[in-house]
């Protein structure tokens, strides 16, 4: 809270209210609604799983849920209020991410599988999030209420846990980003002949690239660079923690 004194949200910023926070209520003028926002959400995530975010509309989530074309605009005055509780929806609600005898840091290498996941099952979540401009809905907050937490226990500062959850949710979208291009693209093996083509002539210009390349090391599932990627993170967090002299909580 940004000023404690402030009774009520500015004019100017009421618009940045997240539809999954329910502060909207339904126009009370009009024939009574007959479905619910949550269920319009979950009938345009299934639109926007098997057709993109391009397909979201409000004449085809009328169409999708049954109902006139300007009964959604009684839900969502637009749809990136729509596109608001889609977000927050699209995930299940934040759990426990283990059980509470596991260690901190295997608790958030779950969570960022987790987190992972969403982006895997809802390839349109990548692009949702990148253009919104409203705040996070409250279950997207959860998770990153939960992240917080494990990593106090980690022993590291309360600034420093804000950088390192920015480290690993800046993970989990980087792969999410890589997996959606090499999905549409060609096979990680032709990309790999077709780049070693290519540089056998000059070698001596990126040797240490064409020596990767010709490991296979390009070529490996992409899970155990996403794996590595968090371990590397993990063991930086311990290290800056060690080096601070701070004990951790908790197992690390």
């Amino acid at each position: 809270m940004r000023n404690s004194k402030t009774k009520t949200m500015p004019t100017q910023n009421a618009n940045k209210v997240n539809q999954a926070w329910g502060k909207r209520p339904l126009p009370g003028r009009g024939p009574k609604p007959t479905l619910s926002r949550a269920e319009i959400a979950r009938a345009a995530i299934e639109l926007a799983d098997a057709e993109g975010l391009e397909a979201i509309t409000m004449q085809r989530v009328a169409c999708q849920v049954g109902v006139t074309t300007m009964a959604p605009y009684r839900y969502f005055p637009a749809k990136a209020d729509l596109v608001d509780l889609m977000i927050d929806s699209a995930g299940d609600s934040a759990q426990n991410f283990g059980k509470p005898t596991e260690s901190w840091s295997a608790r958030l290498k779950k969570w960022a599988h987790l987190c992972l996941a969403i982006y895997q099952g809802h390839p349109w979540f990548l692009e949702a999030t990148s253009a919104r401009h409203s705040i996070m809905g409250p279950n997207e907050l959860l998770w990153m209420e939960a992240a917080m937490a494990m990593l106090a226990e980690s022993g590291l500062g309360t600034a420093d846990r804000h950088s390192a959850f920015l480290a690993l949710i800046g993970q989990v979208r980087g792969h999410a980003t890589f997996q959606q291009r090499r999905s549409s693209g060609e096979s990680d093996e032709e990309w790999s002949h077709d780049l070693i083509q290519m540089l056998n002539s000059e070698a001596s210009r990126y040797p240490a690239l064409l020596k990767a390349l010709e490991s296979g090391a390009f070529s490996k599932d992409p899970s155990s660079a996403f794996d590595f990627a968090l371990d590397c993170i993990l063991d930086g967090i311990r290290t800056r923690v060690r080096r601070k002299g701070v004990k951790s909580r908790r197992r690390p």
